[in-house]
């Protein structure tokens, strides 16, 4: 298979992956702010979202070079699908794309979450490697990479981990009653 074929397959593939995901992150926003849930890092929550998009149109469009597939890209890529799920799957409920804190939800540390403090971000960071150098979009995988490193670590590491702390300093103060 060449590039130029498997760019449009996982341009449709992202699409189709990315608006289901959308669709459960909504159902489970909703829950959260149904049990209270207060909301971080909203401010940058826009960044991400055109982050995603962009970076699948530029994989779609450098990816049409006609080079052939890099295989080994493309099995890191199909590698990272089934962590992707097993990230969703130990979230359940708490799986969303904003930092919703739930009150009395527990943390998670099940799962992918024993090994990595941010799994969701490590498979990520993966896929947004991965995907545009199968299909030869070198310049695509650098650049996105490097953006995502620059917001994750940048921006929403650090306001879940300020999330999280508020959530510990609440429950704290309120066991201390």
């Amino acid at each position: 298979m060449k590039a130029r074929s498997l760019a449009g397959w996982l341009l449709a593939f992202l699409t189709a992956q990315r608006l289901l995901e959308l669709r459960v992150a909504r159902r489970n926003e909703a829950w959260a702010r149904e049990q209270g849930a207060a909301e971080y890092g909203q401010e940058h929550y826009p960044l991400f979202f055109v982050l995603h998009p962009a970076w699948m149109l530029f994989t779609f469009l450098e990816g049409r070079n006609g080079r052939r597939v890099n295989v080994p890209a493309l099995l890191l890529f199909l590698l990272a699908q089934p962590l992707r799920y097993w990230v969703i799957r130990t979230l359940g409920r708490y799986w969303n794309t904003r930092i919703l804190i739930v009150p009395g939800g527990q943390r998670v540390t099940g799962g992918p979450f024993r090994f990595l403090r941010h799994p969701n971000y490590a498979v990520v960071a993966l896929e947004l490697a991965a995907a545009p150098l199968a299909v030869g979009a070198w310049r695509t995988a650098l650049a996105f990479t490097l953006l995502n490193a620059a917001l994750l670590l940048g921006l929403r590491i650090p306001a879940e981990e300020r999330a999280l702390a508020h959530y510990r300093a609440g429950l704290q103060a309120r066991q201390a009653e």
